[in-house]
């Protein structure tokens, strides 16, 4: 059943930002980073904990969960080092994933064409 509520969960989050991007002027870096804010404020509250556990990797996986990893990241370094923790946090959750994204980008614009 999990599996269903994960599918269901991030098919929910792109119809929202496919619903916002047909009706708005709003361009797909709009959306993307106000996804990301999102994320981050439901953390800031504790509810994405909440749609982790009931959602599984569905919730781990689309751009809400980038905030999440920022302000949790954040969070939980300012507790140990305070206010000097704050950036620590947020660059030490999400480095791995900044990190891959830099180098499968880079690999794929050696394997493949860019359209003119």
């Amino acid at each position: 059943m999990i599996f269903l509520y994960s599918f269901l969960f991030c098919g929910v989050v792109c119809l929202i930002g496919q619903v916002i991007l047909d009706n708005t002027k709003l361009t797909p870096g709009h959306v993307t980073s106000m996804f990301v804010v999102i994320g981050a404020f439901l953390d800031s509250f504790g509810l994405y904990d909440k749609f982790l556990s009931w959602f599984g990797a569905g919730a781990s996986v689309p751009i809400t969960s980038f905030g999440h990893s920022l302000i949790h990241g954040a969070l939980a370094k300012a507790h140990e080092s305070g206010v000097l923790g704050l950036l620590a946090g947020m660059f030490s959750l999400t480095s791995v994933g900044i990190v891959a994204a830099i180098v499968f980008g880079f690999i794929l614009t050696l394997i493949f064409k860019a359209k003119d």
